[in-house]
């Protein structure tokens, strides 16, 4: 089983300033995102992007959702690379954050990506890292990373210790626990307003139904479907149109299939969301952007 988006340690971190001496500085129609809607970090730059109102200061540049180049990379990026480093040597990976005023990138590294987004360039959206959540943001991430995403995949691997996925399985599951039992005192999961925490939160349950799911055994996938609330508020932030609309259940499908390398497992058959009604919005909002002239 592999993951879904590179591993790599990103390239390029620069940082978008707020001082026009730092090189980078906020200005709209400067920058441009290019993303793939099948990656977990294009995801979420995009739900974020969404959120904040950005559509007419910031364009995005949709990717295809299988990468069509070496390491994971996409050919559409390679001049992007080239300009910004001679002979890159590594994979033309997104996310990717770019200077139209240069052809240069300004920055691959996702988070730093999200932070500058949310800090400097940020339309009439939400706060979405109001002051004095920072902490519980973070354990939210950790949750997302660590106990659910990487456990998740370790779940899966059926040529690793039995005692070892079931020691997988049980992190997992109480990551889901603790995520629950928070859902079930406040609308979101930092309280009663949508933060940062909520668009990761999402695109990791996404993950978890889309593409881990199919390497869990059918009592694991039920235990995880057990976490009723949990689901229902995903739902529930999919009909929001800055997630749903950015939902792309087939490019998953085929991302995940292209380069997976483990066993389909009896979970496979239980899917815990129906996506599909969001999946269709989806489809036809990429549709009419995609044919809309100019």
């Amino acid at each position: 089983m592999s993951a879904t988006s590179p591993a790599a340690v990103p390239s390029f971190r620069s940082r978008i300033g707020s001082d026009a001496r730092s090189g980078y500085y906020a200005v709209p129609h400067r920058y441009r995102l290019h993303l793939a809607l099948s990656c977990p970090y294009g995801l979420e730059i995009a739900v974020t992007h969404s959120l904040l109102g950005l559509a007419d200061r910031l364009p995005v540049t949709l990717l295809p959702a299988v990468p069509d180049a070496p390491g994971g990379g996409h050919q559409a990026l390679r001049p992007l690379y080239d300009a910004s480093e001679h002979r890159h040597r590594g994979p033309a990976v997104a996310p990717v954050l770019s200077d139209d005023w240069t052809g240069r990138i300004v920055s691959t590294h996702a988070p730093d990506i999200l932070r500058d987004l949310a800090r400097l360039l940020g339309g009439d959206g939400p706060v979405l890292h109001p002051h004095g959540t920072e902490a519980a943001g973070r354990a939210v991430v950790r949750l997302c990373e660590q106990d659910i995403t990487a456990s998740a995949q370790r779940a899966g691997e059926a040529a690793i210790d039995p005692a070892v996925r079931e020691a997988a399985l049980a992190t997992l599951l109480r990551a889901l626990g603790e995520l629950e039992r928070r859902i079930a005192s406040h609308a979101y999961v930092l309280g009663g307003r949508l933060t940062a925490a909520d668009v990761r939160l999402w695109v990791t349950l996404v993950q978890l139904d889309t593409v881990h799911r199919h390497h869990l055994d059918a009592a694991a996938v039920h235990r995880i479907a057990g976490h009723r609330q949990l689901w229902t508020y995903a739902r529930r932030l999919t009909e929001h149109p800055a997630f749903g609309t950015h939902l792309d259940l087939d490019g998953i499908a085929r991302r995940h299939h292209a380069h997976c390398r483990g066993a389909e497992a009896a979970g496979a058959a239980t899917q815990i969301v129906d996506w599909a009604s969001a999946d269709a919005v989806a489809a036809g909002a990429r549709h009419q952007r995609d044919h809309t002239p100019g």
